[in-house]
């Protein structure tokens, strides 16, 4: 069999076993869907109840659940919310749009950024302001997100009033919208370029002290030539790794930002889900993130033989 057989199978059983748990895993939590969608102190019938769980698919045994469940993925079909009576894709779409347009723009500032001041540190690592930079960075990299997200918010929006509470917009203007994101997108930000420039430094300084940079250096190049056209694209490999599981994540990653910012947006959607034990959103929510994550995988791969010829080799 061929690598990219070899390479193409593994992702497919990969797919098909994470599919299988993101079935079996919601239905083994404790806690029933209807009792959470009527509340413990409803008294219904038994013939009301079994007719609730007969319109919700509860009443039929696993195996067949699993097969309606392999069903509706083949035909593109998520089901339909117990909890907020809409179709799931509808729903999906409707709260990915706005994690993306938080997550997207912090995932690459910090990503680029981060990867740039992370190699010049590592770099010049024993220089004072490199110093006193890292130490900046490792700050924000041991901080909890959610407490950045509840200092920002403390600061600039109730002691400041600079920026709105919650919400992803007032009005719905784009200047609205910019202005509600900014805050949060600042502290996504910041905590994605911290976890990339460690990264990063790290990596650097590992590479520098190899014997290729020895013998960069002992031809006559300059630092910085020696850094970007040689320890640089070695250095950057795990920055791919990591910035494929943040891509892959990056619908359930922003949980704790949209929460301390009250936005709807897919992470609010998987907690409640979760909560109200709604089968149909967190199968669908938890599709849609194998999907990107298996993808984003997939493209470090490639990246990873094109950047670095020994993996091309193996």
């Amino acid at each position: 069999m061929s690598h990219t057989a070899k390479r193409w199978s593994r992702y497919i059983i990969a797919i098909v076993i994470i599919f299988s748990l993101n079935f079996i895993i919601p239905r083994a939590m404790p806690g029933d869907p209807l009792t959470n969608l009527l509340g413990e102190d409803v008294i219904l019938t038994d013939s009301t109840v079994a007719e609730l769980r007969r319109e919700m698919g509860l009443d039929r045994s696993w195996s067949q659940q699993y097969l309606d469940y392999w069903r509706g993925i083949l035909h593109l079909d998520l089901g339909y919310s117990f909890h907020l009576h809409s179709p799931v894709s509808e729903i999906l779409f409707s709260r990915m749009k706005w994690t993306l347009l938080l997550a997207l723009p912090s995932l690459l500032l910090g990503g680029v950024l981060g990867t740039f001041l992370g190699a010049l540190a590592g770099w010049r690592s024993r220089r004072k302001g490199q110093k006193m930079q890292t130490a900046l960075f490792l700050a924000i990299y041991c901080t909890p997100p959610y407490f950045l997200c509840l200092l920002a918010l403390y600061l600039f929006s109730f002691k400041l009033a600079l920026f709105p509470l919650k919400g992803f917009y007032t009005t719905g203007s784009a200047a609205d919208i910019a202005h509600h994101l900014f805050l949060p997108i600042l502290v996504m930000t910041l905590f994605s370029l911290s976890r990339n420039y460690m990264i990063m430094r790290g990596s650097v300084l590992q590479e520098k002290s190899s014997l290729y940079a020895a013998f960069a250096r002992a031809k006559g190049l300059y630092d910085d030539e020696i850094l970007f056209r040689h320890v640089f694209k070695n250095a950057l490999l795990p920055i791919i790794t990591l910035q494929a599981m943040d891509f892959g994540f990056i619908l359930s990653g922003a949980l704790f930002v949209e929460i301390v910012f009250s936005m709807n947006g897919m992470g609010n959607l998987i907690y409640d889900a979760l909560l109200s034990r709604d089968y149909p959103v967190l199968q669908g929510s938890f599709l849609i993130i194998t999907i990107m994550v298996v993808s984003a995988n997939l493209l470090a791969d490639l990246l990873y033989s094109r950047l670095d010829p020994r993996v091309r080799w193996q």
